[in-house]
């Protein structure tokens, strides 16, 4: 399967979009390790994310997020979920274009439906997490448009449906790839 051949494989997009799920399909069906950065950081500091935020504020989980990158971003190999505001940073961004980036785009409507009981996402713990998701789209969106090799949307299809079409594209991907550096 050319799709081995490629290099490691980072997933981007907003909170719900099934980066960890789809990340975790994909490392299985490609034979490769599987890090959620979010996971990552947590045991690196032995403490978890709404914690973090909770101590160090959002600028604090950032700094953490851009180290724990550097780290992840020289694995060969990998596949990565990072977090839906790790796309902010612009080291970040250009450690991620090292690897094959895949953004999935999922919509508000999406995120909240996938979000809206998980107490482990400090930015939408407000009032209106519809208003904090919109705006963060409005920001990242951007931003994830920005690194992408491959846009996926997400939110209509199973997930294994959505690797079949993702390893047909990465197959795709990989055979452009091959004949170019020919």
């Amino acid at each position: 399967m050319p799709a081995k051949n490629l290099p490691a494989i980072y997933l981007v997009g907003p909170m719900g979009a099934g980066k960890t799920t789809i990340g975790k399909l994909l490392a299985k069906h490609l034979g490769r390790e599987f890090v959620d950065c979010d996971w990552y950081i947590a045991k690196q500091t032995g403490a978890d994310i709404p914690w973090i935020f909770e101590k160090e504020g959002e600028a604090g989980f950032r700094e953490r997020e851009t180290k724990a990158i550097s780290e992840l971003t020289v694995l060969p190999n990998i596949i990565m979920a990072t977090g839906g505001g790790a796309v902010g940073n612009a080291q970040n961004r250009q450690m991620l274009k090292q690897g094959l980036v895949i953004y999935l785009d999922a919509s508000v409507e999406t995120q909240l439906l996938r979000t809206k009981k998980d107490k482990n996402r400090p930015l939408l713990q407000s009032g209106n997490p519809r208003k904090v998701l919109e705006e963060l789209y409005q920001i990242r969106d951007p931003l994830y448009r920005e690194v992408a090799d491959i846009i996926i949307p997400t939110g209509r299809a199973y997930p294994k449906q959505m690797i079949g079409d993702i390893l047909d594209i990465l197959n795709d991907y990989a055979k452009k790839s091959y004949f170019s550096q020919e």
